[in-house]
């Protein structure tokens, strides 16, 4: 027996069994309808031919359709109760999916393409035809046609005709040839000039400034014994209080700056104080850098009369200078006693000798 399900289905009072399902008795109360069950229940081919009837018949909406219940097999059909609609009515459905299928209507319709690829090609088209005569817009006017000509050769413009007509023509004479220009007699100054004549004006400067100091120092040049001993004026002072040369008392500045006054033979007054001697401070370590700033000489060999200079702050007379190598030096506060000393060293033992003042 084949394996296709079978169905009940009533259609105009007839029970239809669906190729597929076995016989099988209906439970329940049944009609007499004068003959067996057997005799009444349709065969496979009229199935058949129903089902292809149904398939080619048009689709009509019909309510007259019967649910369909699956009868059990070797059952008898089960005859609905109730008013039988009329056969001429019924019109058979279809049951099977590939039915269903064919008759179906299409719910999607063909979905249309889209247009994207048609505009692109449109706009190059466009692009390629508009570009290009842009560009020959912009230099079409760069050339000029002959005016009046009808001919397309190239030509002059009228305004450049017009300027060449106007302009005047000079003859040059062969005489014009043999003509010397003249040129301005100068000559430009070079840097390596520049720079020696600089270098001579510094060298002029230095020795013109070398012998301002050694006739400023000639009256000292030679030397020889001064007054020694202890000739201060002020050897009571108060320390701490200033002297007439502005100077603290009894310090090794003011003896100094006495003695550098009692040689020059200006006591009264005074012509070295500490206003124009050392400006710029008093103390004895500033005492170089004045001698400096007045340009007046410093030396490592010393002098009578010259100041020794130390560099731990202190400043000495020079009195002597002597054959052996040595030179004797008169102070003042030298052990910080504030009294006067005299005292015999190297010629090396001082750092630096500033020279006296010119006159």
């Amino acid at each position: 027996m084949p394996d296709d399900a079978a169905h009940l289905v009533c259609l105009g009072g007839t029970a239809v069994t669906e190729p597929g399902t076995p016989e099988r008795p209906v439970s329940g109360p049944q009609e007499s309808t004068g003959g067996s069950a057997a005799e009444s229940l349709p065969t496979r081919r009229e199935l058949r031919a129903q089902r292809e009837a149904a398939a080619n018949a048009p689709t009509e909406k019909s309510s007259d359709v019967v649910p369909v219940r699956r009868v059990p097999a070797g059952a008898a059909p089960q005859v609905p109760v109730g008013p039988t609609p009329p056969a001429a009515s019924a019109k058979p459905q279809p049951t099977s999916p590939k039915q269903l299928g064919a008759t179906a209507p299409n719910t999607h319709p063909a979905s249309k393409k889209p247009a994207r690829k048609k505009k692109s090609l449109l706009s190059g088209v466009l692009t390629l035809a508009v570009v290009p005569g842009l560009f020959l817009t912009v230099a079409l006017p760069a050339y000029a046609f002959a005016p009046g000509t009808g001919e397309t050769q190239f030509a002059e413009s009228s305004s450049h005709l017009v300027a060449e007509k106007d302009s005047q023509g000079v003859d040059v004479p062969s005489v014009a040839a043999n003509v010397t220009v003249a040129r301005d007699g100068y000559t430009a100054v070079s840097g390596a000039e520049i720079r020696e004549k600089v270098a001579q004006a510094e060298a002029a400067a230095r020795a013109q400034a070398a012998a301002e100091k050694s006739a400023a120092a000639g009256a000292y040049s030679a030397p020889g014994p001064r007054q020694e001993g202890d000739d201060y004026p002020w050897p009571g002072g108060s320390v701490g209080s200033l002297s007439p040369l502005n100077y603290e008392y009894r310090e090794c500045v003011d003896f100094v700056a006495w003695r550098l006054n009692r040689d020059l033979g200006a006591t009264s007054p005074f012509r070295w104080v500490w206003s124009n001697l050392t400006p710029g401070g008093g103390s004895a370590w500033e005492w170089p850098d004045a001698w400096y700033s007045h340009g007046w000489q410093v030396s490592h060999a010393p002098i009578v009369g010259a100041v020794a200079w130390f560099t731990y702050n202190h400043v000495a007379y020079v009195q002597s200078v002597n054959s052996d190598g040595t030179v004797t030096i008169e102070e003042y506060n030298q052990n910080s006693d504030h009294n006067y000393h005299r005292r015999t060293i190297p010629v090396g033992g001082a750092d630096l000798y500033l020279y006296p003042p010119p006159t």
